[in-house]
């Protein structure tokens, strides 16, 4: 009986802690209106990449897990068929892990990926996104995605985003704020 007990304060207690842990994250996420925490950080080519060189255009920041995970490849895949969508509304695709530039290099090659993907392996920029995640003993970037507009204001956020169909809802969005 005791035992039980101890077990369900147990559960209450890593349910409250993990809540809590939620709760801060999304206090650090920026809005929509706010302007977009400027960043620098390597892609798969080991380049730095800005955010403020791409001023006037749109940017589709997108958060994600880990590389070559089943969700992670789905959502990229999908990102890589529309790239061309994309590019033809003045918008850029920008991927953040936590993942290191090598990882995203093996990634990018293994899937033919082209679009930049930007290794945060010390969690800066996704702290900053309020994008900070864990799943077990590994901490990960939580699967989010602002839309930045050519001016540096964010303009749409999604959290924990289905990323099977996630590039045809960014590409509704963009289409949308752009009448």
């Amino acid at each position: 009986m005791k035992k039980a007990v101890l077990l369900v304060m147990a559960a209450v207690l890593a349910s409250a802690v993990w809540m809590m842990a939620a709760h801060a994250a999304n206090e650090k996420m920026p809005m929509v209106g706010q302007n977009a925490p400027a960043f620098t950080l390597p892609s798969q080519t080991g380049d730095a990449i800005s955010l403020a060189s791409y001023r006037g255009k749109w940017v589709v920041l997108y958060f994600y897990p880990k590389d070559m995970t089943t969700g992670c490849t789905i959502e990229a895949h999908n990102f890589q068929r529309d790239l061309k969508k994309f590019e033809a509304s003045n918008a850029v695709i920008l991927g953040v892990s936590v993942d290191t530039v090598d990882s995203h290099k093996q990634f990018c090659t293994k899937d033919g990926l082209t679009f930049h993907l930007l290794a945060d392996p010390d969690h800066k920029v996704v702290d900053q996104y309020g994008s900070l995640g864990h799943f077990g003993p590994m901490t990960i970037a939580n699967r989010n995605t602002f839309l930045i507009n050519p001016e540096g204001k964010i303009v749409k956020v999604w959290t924990k985003v289905d990323p099977s169909h996630h590039s045809e809802e960014v590409l509704a969005a963009l289409a949308e704020l752009k009448k």
